[in-house]
């Protein structure tokens, strides 16, 4: 029998959001955290500690099972199915023309190693434009060289 790890409360949480009215930025000033890092906490991909699962609780008024739910250590897994989302295909498009690109300037700049994706910080922006507003998206990593 196969392993299904819990899923997270995310359903719950949408729910309450649109029952509230309250953003996910709002959200993230309520317990001070970057944005980026309380959405992806929110929908399963960090754990939220103790404090801050309990005024998420109360401001969205979510179950005790929830709250519960939202401090556990997440299962990092691929989903398959996401790639038919057309926004993360996106992202997905992107890392295939220019990761390469990337991977070769990061090796130029920093020598033989890798661009941490546990230790980075990700911002999120909307940037105004006559052409059609932009999304800003930034990846800030740490260098971690390669020990051998």
């Amino acid at each position: 029998m196969a392993y299904h790890p819990p899923t997270p409360p995310t359903s719950e949480i949408e729910e309450r959001r649109a029952a509230t009215g309250i953003s996910w930025q709002k959200l993230a000033d309520h317990i001070d955290r970057p944005l980026v890092w309380t959405v992806a906490a929110l929908l399963g991909s960090h754990p939220v500690p103790a404090k801050e699962a309990s005024a998420i609780g109360e401001l969205l008024g979510l179950s005790d099972e929830a709250v519960a739910a939202i401090q556990r250590q997440p299962y990092r897994t691929a989903d398959d199915s996401l790639l038919s989302d057309p926004t993360i295909y996106r992202f997905v498009e992107l890392i295939n023309v220019y990761g390469p690109t990337l991977k070769a300037l990061i090796h130029e700049e920093f020598g033989d190693g890798i661009m941490s994706a546990i230790n980075c910080n990700v911002s999120f922006d909307r940037r105004l434009d006559p052409d059609g507003d932009r999304v800003v998206v930034t990846i800030d990593g740490k260098f971690l060289p390669y020990h051998w």
